[in-house]
């Protein structure tokens, strides 16, 4: 029996780190994918993401407009 448990031991230890590798991996891509859901999520509520600095140029120039139209 001492033969066999000098066998064993080292291969459940082996089956025991194989395990809690698979299962660190499979969270951590679990993890990953629903922060990519999540973040696909505010994209479509948003309107795609952050705005380019552009854009915020656009609004200022608009605003100005306005403000230059009541002027006169």
């Amino acid at each position: 029996m001492d033969g066999a448990g000098q066998i064993a031991l080292p291969v459940l230890g082996i089956l025991a780190a194989a395990a809690v590798t698979f299962y660190a991996v499979s969270f951590a891509e679990i993890r990953e994918k629903s922060f990519q859901d999540l973040d696909d999520e505010s994209k479509e509520e948003d309107g795609g993401g952050f705005q380019s600095s552009a854009s915020s140029r656009e609004r200022r120039a608009r605003r100005k407009a306005e403000k230059n139209a009541r002027k006169s």
